[in-house]
């Protein structure tokens, strides 16, 4: 079995750099949503209730909860966590001495810091994601780095412990229920888009922030729309069962799938560090073997091999091409493919209903738990079988320990992980074990598992709603307020802000979607608009010279519902079209009697004033320092120049590399073969252990000894 040190140093330094741009990001958008002056204030969300300090923070997990010990309020807190967290996970992604348990999970502790905080603005689906990959971080990262251990034995696995490969089992089982309910939920939802693979003829245009390459994606042929829904229903629901395949190559297969959908999605939409993350997941499919971490492995002659071995990758391979033959036979028969060869075009449709489906997940999803056990089962095996090979009982003791307490945990995250999966099926969700509901709901407000389902539904089936705020002085002459990112002006392209997500908007395009009742923060929106809070500004335009309204707070303020479509192609200069709908919220003022009635029934008037804190405090001072030297940037050129800065550092470590390995006392002197090391005894052998055999892999092999 080739092993997964490479890949899990990847999903390490992926993890490191999603929680920098995720900070970073947080970050710009702080004073505007969360200040005294924004639009939630945090400090609301934080009342002392008289329980003791442990029980507090237990209940509400936030370290935001000491604050004001460091004379801070909640908004500035919330900053010094965010600055911290990009610093620390920069550090990491750039440093292996930083890749260490203790600082994942102060990352973790930092992102569930201000998700506690963060209200509306933070409930997406990808913070979840973010929170719980950042917890299986926590596990998978090594306690002391690769290079600080001994040599493995001939044929073992360098720099292997038992217990490494456990925790990043949790990493495949998290994209295969992230995947794998993605899928289902489209179909579940009965949503008519989805169910007549027409999704993709309104997908790019009535998503939140289509990027430029969406305006002419949307404008390919339907018949090609409708064959990639089927694609998106094989790569979700069909591929992610091959995520625990014995045969590496069919797993290999199935990472492929989801890095090409993972891609096309990143082209054709602005969904901030989401389908990062997802590839990060991915890495828990390729081996090192795959990543030529096992260096002459393909220069290697070819020896004979024994008839066992040669029937064994004979049916290894029948197997795989039957998986394949199984998959194209399937899609042809369920989604009815067939070829035009006059109009050379595909047609496709559903041949299946919704009741016959429902009961395929019935059947289905139990065994997939099942499929899971027997996974993580095989996991153990492989661990406890490496176990056996470590050397010295005292050595051999310690990674027992290890073994034990990865163990333990990584089973209990399975059954935890159990009760949000099951929640695709609910037959499924009622027959689970018991202690598995108890033990979830006892961990449940740390967000250690949680249940995934994106784009249940298609919007926008009509024409994309947006709503388009305006300002008048007079409440005559009114005039539009354009945001960054949002659709608006009509000639204006789609921006790319990926990994942006800029929060405001994002909430924008989900109140078009119903009264504005449903989003109570837009009546928040609406009065700092009408005090003219420069924070809330920086939302919308953080260039303030471009707010209609900069020099003067607007007098009265309304909202209006729009349909938008993109342009036809030959429409020059116009890359949206729109339609005037109904009024979305009233012409208000100061004041006003309606103004106040929403803020009383929303529970937003700030009666409480801001908690005293001190002005000359050196930290509150370098924080406002450090706001006035990057609030000039926008966020989007913010994030872009660290991945600038960090492909320029990688340029420079790769630079410097030869240098500092011709500068090292252990390197050889020119034209010195190296030694090899002498034998030791088995009571001061290392403790890295060869790996277990895979007898379902064609390409595993038993490992060898030193004699």
């Amino acid at each position: 079995m080739a092993g997964s040190r490479l890949p899990r140093r990847l999903f390490l330094q992926g993890v490191a750099a999603v929680f920098m741009f995720a900070f970073a990001s947080l970050y710009t958008q702080i004073p505007g949503l969360y200040g005294p002056e924004g639009i939630l204030p945090a400090r609301k969300t934080l009342r002392p209730q008289g329980k003791g300090r442990w029980q507090q923070l237990w209940e509400t997990p936030t370290l935001l909860w000491e604050a004001p010990r460091l004379g801070l309020d909640t908004a500035q807190g919330l900053e010094l966590l965010s600055l911290l967290g990009a610093l620390l996970a920069l550090g990491a992604l750039l440093l292996s001495s930083l890749r260490h348990p203790v600082v994942y999970l102060l990352l973790w502790a930092a992102y569930l810091s201000a998700c506690q905080v963060g209200q509306v603005f933070l409930y997406f689906q990808w913070d979840s994601l973010l929170l719980e990959t950042g917890f299986l971080a926590v596990l998978v990262a090594p306690l002391r780095p690769a290079s600080h251990r001994k040599q493995a034995p001939q044929g073992g696995r360098a720099g292997a412990l038992p217990h490494e490969d456990l925790p990043f089992w949790l990493v495949r089982w998290l994209l295969f229920r992230l995947m794998f309910a993605s899928g289902v939920v489209k179909l579940t939802s009965r949503c008519p888009a989805w169910w007549g693979l027409t999704a993709l003829t309104y997908h790019y245009e009535t998503q939140c922030l289509p990027t430029p390459a969406a305006w002419f994606a949307h404008h390919l042929p339907v018949w090609l729309h409708k064959l990639s829904v089927v694609a998106t229903f094989l790569i979700e629901i069909a591929v992610p069962p091959l995520f625990f395949a014995p045969i590496r190559r069919l797993r290999l297969a199935a990472f492929y799938s989801q890095v090409l959908l993972q891609v096309l999605i990143i082209i054709t939409g602005n969904y901030n560090f989401f389908n990062l993350m997802t590839l990060v997941l991915t890495t828990a499919l390729l081996d090192d073997q795959h990543l030529a971490a096992e260096p002459g492995h393909g220069s290697r002659k070819k020896t004979t091999t024994s008839w066992p071995k040669a029937l064994l990758a004979t049916l290894s391979l029948l197997l795989e091409l039957a998986v394949y033959g199984l998959l194209a036979y399937g899609t042809v028969h369920y989604f009815g493919l067939e070829v035009d060869w006059q109009q050379r075009t595909i047609h496709s449709r559903t041949t299946f209903t919704f009741h016959q489906f429902s009961q395929w997940l019935k059947t289905l999803t139990l065994p997939t738990v099942w499929l899971g056990v027997a996974s993580l089962a095989w996991e153990l095996l492989s661990a406890l079988w490496r176990w056996t090979q470590v050397r010295g009982w005292l050595r051999k003791f310690s990674a027992a320990v290890k073994l034990s307490l990865v163990s333990t945990a990584t089973v209990a995250l399975f059954l935890i992980s159990l009760v949000p999966y099951s929640y695709v099926e609910p037959g499924t969700h009622g027959r689970l074990w018991t202690g598995a509901h108890r033990l979830f709901g006892a961990v449940e407000h740390l967000q250690l598992a949680n249940s995934y389902g994106l784009f249940r539904r298609m919007t926008g089936l009509g024409g994309r709603p947006e709503v388009v705020l305006e300002g008048s002085y007079d409440g005559h002459h009114w005039t539009e307020i354009e945001f960054m990112y949002k659709p608006g002006n009509l000639s204006r392209p789609p921006p790319v802000v990926v990994p942006h997500q800029p929060r405001l908007d994002w909430q924008m395009w989900f109140a078009a979607l119903g009264p504005h009742t449903h989003s109570p923060w837009f009546t928040s929106l609406v009065l700092r608009l009408l005090q003219g809070k420069e924070p809330v500004i920086r939302l919308i335009q953080s260039q303030v010279a471009r707010y209609p309204f900069h020099k003067q707070p607007p007098t009265y303020v309304r909202a209006q519902r729009y349909k938008y479509w993109f342009s036809q192609p030959g429409e020059q200069g116009q890359w949206w079209r729109r339609q005037w709908v109904e009024e979305f919220f009233p012409p208000v003022s100061l004041g006003d009697p309606t103004l106040e009635t929403l803020l009383r029934q929303f529970g937003l008037q700030d009666k409480s004033p801001p908690r005293a804190r001190s002005a000359n405090s050196t930290l509150a001072q370098a924080l406002h320092w450090t706001r006035t030297q990057l609030s000039p940037l926008e966020a989007p050129a913010l994030l872009w120049g660290l991945l600038v800065t960090i492909g320029a550092v990688r340029v420079v470590q790769a630079l410097l590399a030869p240098w500092s390995l011709r500068s090292s006392p252990l390197a050889p002197a020119s034209g010195e073969k190296r030694r090899p090391a002498p034998h030791k005894d088995s009571g001061a052998a290392s403790e890295q252990a060869t790996p277990a055999p895979n007898p379902c892999t064609s390409s595993s092999r038993t490992a060898r000894r030193k004699k």
